[in-house]
Protein backbone atom coordinates (compact mmCIF):
# COMPACT_ATOMS: atom_id res chain seq x y z
CA UNK A 1 0.00 0.00 0.00
CA UNK A 2 1.67 3.66 -0.90
CA UNK A 3 1.58 6.01 1.62
CA UNK A 4 2.89 9.74 1.80
CA UNK A 5 3.12 11.84 5.15
CA UNK A 6 4.22 15.06 5.23
CA UNK A 7 5.91 17.41 7.77
CA UNK A 8 7.61 20.06 9.08
CA UNK A 9 4.59 22.75 8.32
CA UNK A 10 4.55 25.95 10.46
CA UNK A 11 3.85 29.63 11.31
CA UNK A 12 6.88 31.59 9.93
CA UNK A 13 7.71 35.12 9.28
CA UNK A 14 8.52 36.62 5.84
CA UNK A 15 11.82 36.20 5.25
CA UNK A 16 12.00 32.88 7.27
CA UNK A 17 12.68 29.01 6.16
CA UNK A 18 11.26 25.98 6.61
CA UNK A 19 11.62 22.29 5.46
CA UNK A 20 9.17 19.88 4.64
CA UNK A 21 9.70 16.39 4.51
CA UNK A 22 7.10 13.12 3.16
CA UNK A 23 7.95 9.87 3.75
CA UNK A 24 7.07 7.33 1.30
CA UNK A 25 6.35 3.90 1.92
CA UNK A 26 4.67 1.05 -0.47
CA UNK A 27 6.73 1.93 -3.43
CA UNK A 28 10.74 3.41 -4.51
CA UNK A 29 11.42 6.70 -5.79
CA UNK A 30 12.85 4.90 -9.19
CA UNK A 31 9.59 3.92 -10.19
CA UNK A 32 7.28 6.71 -9.49
CA UNK A 33 7.41 10.35 -9.95
CA UNK A 34 7.32 12.88 -6.94
CA UNK A 35 6.77 16.26 -6.12
CA UNK A 36 5.05 19.21 -4.16
CA UNK A 37 1.80 20.51 -4.86
CA UNK A 38 0.21 23.52 -2.75
CA UNK A 39 -3.40 24.51 -2.52
CA UNK A 40 -4.25 27.81 -0.86
CA UNK A 41 -7.68 29.09 0.35
CA UNK A 42 -10.25 29.63 -2.77
CA UNK A 43 -7.36 28.91 -5.33
CA UNK A 44 -6.81 25.69 -7.18
CA UNK A 45 -3.80 23.14 -6.46
CA UNK A 46 -0.62 23.94 -8.37
CA UNK A 47 2.32 22.17 -8.74
CA UNK A 48 5.62 23.52 -7.11
CA UNK A 49 8.44 21.01 -7.63
CA UNK A 50 9.34 17.70 -9.00
CA UNK A 51 11.96 15.00 -9.35
CA UNK A 52 12.16 13.21 -12.75
CA UNK A 53 12.19 9.60 -12.26
CA UNK A 54 13.45 9.41 -15.17
CA UNK A 55 16.79 11.45 -15.14
CA UNK A 56 16.58 12.91 -12.03
CA UNK A 57 15.93 16.37 -13.25
CA UNK A 58 14.24 18.91 -10.67
CA UNK A 59 11.55 21.27 -11.97
CA UNK A 60 10.02 24.78 -10.21
CA UNK A 61 6.96 26.51 -10.48
CA UNK A 62 8.42 30.43 -11.31
CA UNK A 63 7.12 31.54 -8.11
CA UNK A 64 9.37 29.96 -6.08
CA UNK A 65 12.49 29.25 -8.42
CA UNK A 66 15.48 30.46 -6.28
CA UNK A 67 13.96 30.01 -3.32
CA UNK A 68 12.95 26.09 -2.90
CA UNK A 69 14.73 23.46 -3.39
CA UNK A 70 13.85 19.61 -3.73
CA UNK A 71 15.80 16.88 -2.82
CA UNK A 72 15.16 13.01 -2.00
CA UNK A 73 16.92 10.54 0.48
CA UNK A 74 16.25 7.24 -1.55
CA UNK A 75 17.68 5.19 0.93
CA UNK A 76 15.10 6.68 3.75
CA UNK A 77 12.27 6.70 0.57
CA UNK A 78 11.90 10.45 1.89
CA UNK A 79 11.67 13.62 -0.55
CA UNK A 80 12.14 17.14 1.32
CA UNK A 81 11.32 20.53 0.35
CA UNK A 82 13.88 23.43 1.63
CA UNK A 83 11.92 26.70 1.63
CA UNK A 84 13.94 29.72 2.19
CA UNK A 85 12.77 33.52 2.21
CA UNK A 86 9.33 32.92 2.63
CA UNK A 87 6.60 35.29 1.32
CA UNK A 88 3.11 35.64 2.59
CA UNK A 89 2.01 34.16 -0.79
CA UNK A 90 3.41 30.70 -0.04
CA UNK A 91 1.01 30.18 2.51
CA UNK A 92 -0.80 27.09 1.77
CA UNK A 93 -1.63 23.32 2.16
CA UNK A 94 1.43 21.69 1.09
CA UNK A 95 0.92 18.01 -0.42
CA UNK A 96 3.17 15.39 -1.52
CA UNK A 97 2.00 13.29 -3.99
CA UNK A 98 3.31 10.71 -6.33
CA UNK A 99 2.13 9.27 -10.12
CA UNK A 100 3.07 5.56 -11.75
CA UNK A 101 4.96 7.78 -14.77
CA UNK A 102 6.41 10.70 -15.79
CA UNK A 103 6.22 13.72 -13.72
CA UNK A 104 3.81 16.45 -14.75
CA UNK A 105 2.79 19.18 -12.94
CA UNK A 106 -0.74 18.99 -13.17
CA UNK A 107 -2.11 17.38 -10.22
CA UNK A 108 -4.70 15.20 -12.19
CA UNK A 109 -1.77 12.96 -13.11
CA UNK A 110 -1.04 11.82 -9.87
CA UNK A 111 -2.20 8.77 -8.14
CA UNK A 112 -1.47 8.88 -4.18
CA UNK A 113 -1.46 11.80 -1.67
CA UNK A 114 -0.33 12.65 1.24
CA UNK A 115 -2.59 14.23 4.11
CA UNK A 116 -0.60 17.63 3.62
CA UNK A 117 1.14 19.92 5.87
CA UNK A 118 -0.05 23.62 6.78
CA UNK A 119 2.42 26.46 6.00
CA UNK A 120 1.29 29.84 7.13
CA UNK A 121 3.80 32.89 6.58
CA UNK A 122 2.99 35.96 8.21
CA UNK A 123 4.07 39.80 7.36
Amino acid sequence: EVQLVESGGGLVQAGGSLRLSCAASGFTFDDYAIGWFRQAPGKEREGVSFISNIDSRTYYADSVKGRFTISSDNAKNTLYLQMNNLKPEDTAVYYCACAAGTWSKFPVVYDYWGQGTQVTVSS
